[in-house]
C-alpha cells in the first residue's frame, strides 16, 4: 500500500518494478560470488586465532608451521609492511601509522596482544585448505591471559583491566589515559537538567542490550593476487571495493593505483560488510607465496568470534512531561560497546535516540567503551535501534502513567519541518507525522488483535524510529550504444537493489525504458570514487550522481542533433526520450539518433561525480501484535505493520522486500538474539543453530505501508530505505509485550526465561 503526498508529480519509469537487472544471473546460479573466484595456480590461505578473548603474546613460533609439506608462507603482525620499524613509544620512527590505522591493523592480525576470542594472530598459505588449517595447529603461541572485559560494567568499573595500554581518551574535550571508555561527548540543547523541575511528570529508566550479529549468510572471503608487476588485485565480499583498495593499500605501504578491488556479488551484509579484515592478509601471503594467488573464506564460527557485531550496551532515558502532554525535557545516556578498538555506533545513536521528537530541552550522553570483544560494525541503522527500544519503551510508561492515547501523544510531539535535532541540526521537510497518521489510520491500527488460542495472551504494541540517511562521493558514467540502449557504470557495491535503482532513475530522466539500461558495477580503476554502499545513502547518492549523468548525456546528445539538423543547440528541445526542434517539425528518438551519431564526433558518453553532505530523514513506525504462552514463554509475533515514509519508492516492490527484511531482523533482535559470553570473555553460540535467527517460519506476513513525502534534497525525492524499518520493532515488541503479560521488560532479548520472570513476577 502506497499513501502519496506529492501526487502532482506523474513518473513513467520510477514507482514501477521491472524485471531486476541482476535477477536472472542470481536465478540461475551465473552471478560470481567471492567463493566462486577462480585464478590459475591459486592457493588456499587461513587464520591462526586466538582461543583467549584478553591476552599478551609472549611469543609466537612459526617454524614447525613453515616446514610443513605444503606449505607456501606463515605471516604475523612483523610481516605487514606498514608495521615496519613500529615503536608505539615512539610514534615518530614511523609516521605513516596514524593511531587510527594502527588500531585497524591490529584488528586483523594482532600486535603483541590479543583483545577478544577469534582476534587473528597469524595466518598461512598452503596448497590446500586443509594442510592450512593443520599447519595453522602447528604455530606455537605463549600467551600470558589476562581478565576479560565482558560488557560495559566490567568496562567502567573500579580497576577494571584496561585493553589499551596507550590510550588517550577524549572525554568531553579533555585527555584521559588508563580508560575504557575511549571516547565520551555530549548533545546540549536548551537546559535539560533544570527544566526536568517545570515538568509535571518524569520518567527515569535503565536498559541493557546485548551484542547481536547482522546474520548475513555468506561468510567474508577475499582473494588477492600480487603479480611481478608489483600490482596487487583483489576480489572480496564487501560493500565498499574503494574502502577495500584505501585500506589494504594503506597496510601494505604501496600506492592506491598498484592496489585494485574487483566487485563481486554479495551475499548479503546488512553493514557488516563495510569493514576489512581477510584482504590485506591474502596480499600478503600471495607476494611472500611466489605471486601466487591466494584464497581466504572465514567459517562460520570464525566469522561470529572474529568480526564485527553490532553493540550491546547500556542506555539510561529520563524524559519529563506537561500535563497538557507535550514533552519538555529529555536526557539520555548512551554506553555502546566498542569491542576491542574504538568506534562504535555512538555518534549516530546520540543523535537517533530523540530524533523523533520535538523537545525543546535535551541533553545526550555518549560513551564509546572498550570490551573484549570483535569490534564492533554497522547492523542497519547502527546505533538506532538501540535507543529507539529504550526511548520507545519511556514514552509508551509515560503515556501509560498519564492514561494519553499513545499514538496521539507521538503525533503531538513529532518532529517535523524545523525541529531541531539533538545535535542541533534543523530538519528540512520530512514525513513523520504524515507517517504516524497513516498508522493511526491503518487497518491493523484499528482492528481487535486476533486472539486465536484462549490459552495464549495477546497484546500490541506501536514504536517510532528514524535514521539520517548517508550522502557521500558517487560516480556513474554513462555511454550511448550503437542501438539507442544505454551502458551504464557505477561504483557502489549492489547489496539492495543498487543496480536497478539507478537505473531506472537514468530511465526517467532520459525517458526510456529501465529494460534498455544495463548496468554494470566496474573495478576501482574503472570507475570514479564511490564511498560504501550503507547508511542508506545509495539509492539517494548515487541516484543523484546518475541524474546528473543522465542530464549530461541529453546536453551532448542536444550538440549532436544540432549538427545533425544544422540547427542551433539553443533551439533543440528535449522530452521523454526525443528531441524537438523550436524552429522546424523534425523530431528524432534517442534510439534513432543513436544510429546517426558517429559522424557528430564520435560516442557520446557522460559522466557525474557527486559528494552530498546532506541526505534527508527517514522515520518508520512499526505495529506489533504477539501471542505468548504463559507456560512455556515462548512468544510468536502474530501480525506486524510496518509504516514508513520512504519519500518516494523507486521500485515499490524493492522497498516493501527492503522493509520486511528489516522488520523481521528486528524482531529476531527484539525476541531472541544475543551473543551468549562465557565467564572467561568465549562466545558460546557461534552458529545459527545455537545463534537463533528467525525464519520465514516464524514469522508471519510483514504488512507494508509506504509513505511518500518527497525529500526536497534529491531530484525525484529519495529517502533511503534500508536502516529505518529494523528500528520500530524492538520497542514496538517490548510494548506488545507489557500489554500482554502487564509487565515491561528493560532488556533485550526479550526470551521465554525472561517473559516468564515477568509472568511469574506480575
Amino acid at each position: 500500500m502506497t499513501i502519496n503526498f506529492d501526487s502532482k508529480k506523474n513518473y513513467k519509469v520510477i514507482g514501477t518494478n521491472p524485471i531486476r537487472h541482476d535477477g536472472y544471473d542470481k536465478v540461475t546460479g551465473r552471478a560470481i560470488y567471492g567463493a566462486d573466484v577462480k585464478l590459475p595456480g591459486l592457493i588456499w590461505g587461513e587464520v591462526l586465532r586466538s582461543p583467549y578473548a584478553h591476552a599478551k603474546i609472549k611469543s609466537i613460533n612459526t617454524t614447525k608451521a613453515e616446514e610443513m609439506n605444503g606449505v607456501f608462507a606463515v605471516i604475523t603482525s612483523k610481516d605487514i609492511p606498514i608495521n615496519k620499524d613500529r615503536d608505539d613509544n615512539n610514534s615518530s620512527k614511523n609516521k605513516k601509522l596514524t593511531v587510527d590505522l594502527k588500531r585497524d591493523v591490529d584488528n586483523i592480525l594482532a600486535y603483541k596482544k590479543v583483545l577478544y576470542k577469534g582476534h587473528p594472530v597469524a595466518a598461512i598459505s598452503a596448497i590446500d585448505r586443509n594442510t592450512a588449517k593443520e599447519a595453522c595447529k602447528l604455530i606455537e603461541v605463549e600467551y600470558e591471559v589476562l581478565e576479560p572485559v565482558k560488557n560495559v560494567d566490567d568496562a567502567i568499573a573500579k580497576n577494571a583491566p584496561i585493553l589499551l595500554e596507550d590510550i588517550e581518551a577524549d572525554h568531553l574535550g579533555e585527555t584521559v589515559k588508563n580508560t575504557n571508555i575511549a571516547k565520551h561527548f555530549r548533545h546540549e540543547i536548551g537546559d535539560a537538567d533544570n527544566d526536568f523541575k517545570n515538568s509535571d511528570y518524569v520518567l527515569e529508566k535503565e536498559f541493557n542490550l546485548q551484542t547481536v550479529h547482522q546474520g548475513y549468510i555468506e561468510p567474508h572471503n577475499a582473494t588477492a593476487h600480487w603479480d611481478e608487476n608489483d600490482h596487487l588485485s583483489l576480489w572480496s565480499s564487501t560493500q565498499g571495493m574503494f574502502a577495500v583498495r584505501d585500506l589494504t593499500a594503506a597496510f601494505l605501504d604501496l600506492p592506491i593505483s598498484k592496489v585494485t578491488s574487483n566487485y563481486v556479488e554479495i551475499g548479503g551484509g546488512f553493514g557488516g560488510k563495510t569493514k576489512v579484515y581477510l584482504p590485506p592478509l591474502a596480499g600478503i601471503l600471495s607476494k611472500k607465496s611466489g605471486y601466487r594467488p591466494v584464497k581466504m573464506i572465514m567459517d562460520r564460527i570464525s566469522v561470529f568470534q572474529g568480526s564485527g557485531p553490532a553493540p550491546g550496551g547500556k542506555i539510561i532515558v529520563k524524559i519529563g512531561v506537561t500535563n497538557d502532554g507535550k514533552i519538555n525535557s529529555g536526557s539520555v545516556d548512551i554506553k555502546l560497546e566498542a569491542g576491542a578498538y574504538p568506534g562504535s555506533a555512538i555518534p549516530a545513536a546520540a543523535v537517533c535516540c530523540l530524533a523523533c521528537y520535538n523537545i525543546p530541552n535535551i541533553k545526550v550522553d555518549a560513551y564509546d567503551v572498550l570490551v573484549n570483544k570483535p569490534k564492533s560494525a554497522a547492523y542497519r541503522a547502527p546505533g538506532s535501534p538501540q535507543v529507539s527500544f529504550a526511548v520507545e519503551s519511556v514514552i509508551d510508561e509515560i503515556c501509560e502513567k498519564m492514561t494519553w492515547n499513545k499514538i496521539d501523544f507521538r503525533i503531538a510531539n513529532a518532529s517535523k519541518e524545523g525541529t531541531r535535532k539533538p545535535d542541533g541540526v534543523l530538519y528540512h521537510k520530512i514525513g513523520f507525522i504524515e507517517t504516524l497518521e497513516a498508522a493511526k489510520k491503518s487497518d491493523h491500527w484499528n482492528s481487535k488483535i486476533d486472539k486465536r488460542n484462549k490459552n495464549k495472551i495477546y497484546g500490541r504494541g506501536l514504536a517510532c524510529g528514524y535514521w539520517h540517511n548517508g550522502g557521500n562521493r558517487s560516480t556513474v558514467d554513462l555511454i550511448l550504444q550503437d542501438d539507442g540502449n544505454i551502458a551504464l557504470n557505477e561504483g557502489s557495491a549492489d547489496i539492495g537493489g543498487t543496480r536497478t535503482s539507478i537505473s531506472m532513475q537514468v530511465a526517467e530522466t532520459l525517458g526510456i525504458p529501465a529494460e534498455n539500461i544495463h548496468p554494470s558495477i566496474p573495478d576501482t580503476d574503472k570507475i570514479g570514487f564511490t564511498a560504501t554502499t550503507g547508511g542508506s545513502r545509495t539509492t539517494y547518492a548515487t541516484g543523484y550522481a546518475g541524474w546528473e549523468a543522465a542530464k549530461k548525456l541529453i546536453d551532448e546528445m542536444k550538440k549532436r542533433v544540432s549538427i545533425l539538423w544544422e540547427e542551433p543547440e539553443d533551439q533543440i528541445i528535449f522530452d521523454d526520450g526525443k528531441f524537438n526542434s523550436n524552429v522546424s517539425e523534425l523530431e528524432i528518438s534517442i534510439e534513432e539518433l543513436a544510429t546517426k551519431i558517429n559522424p557528430t564526433g564520435g560516442p557520446v558518453t557522460s559522466t557525474a561525480s557527486v559528494n552530498l553532505s546532506a541526505a534527508g530523514n527517514g522515520f518508520g513506525v512499526g505495529i506489533c501484535d504477539l501471542e505468548i504462552d504463559p507456560k512455556t514463554g515462548k512468544t510468536d509475533v502474530v501480525r506486524y505493520t510496518a509504516i514508513q515514509d520512504v519519500g518516494k519508492a523507486i521500485y515499490p516492490q524493492y522497498a516493501e522486500g527492503q522493509i520486511q527484511g528489516g522488520a523481521v531482523q528486528g524482531i529476531g533482535w527484539a525476541l531472541n538474539e544475543e551473543y551468549y559470553i562465557e565467564k572467561d570473555g568465549s562466545m558460546a553460540n557461534t552458529s545459527f543453530l545455537d545463534y537463533r535467527m528467525p525464519t520465514a517460519l516464524d514469522m508471519p506476513n510483514i504488512d507494508v505501508i509506504l509513505v511518500e513525502v518527497a525529500n526536497p534534497l534529491h531530484p525525484f525525492g529519495v529517502r533511503g530505505v534500508g536502516e529505518v524499518p529494523i528500528v520500530p520493532p524492538l520497542g514496538a515488541v517490548a510494548n506488545a509485550i507489557k500489554d500482554a503479560t502487564g509487565k515491561r521488560l528493560y532488556h533485550t532479548p526479550m526470551n521465554p526465561r525472561k517473559i516468564l520472570e515477568a509472568i511469574d513476577n506480575a
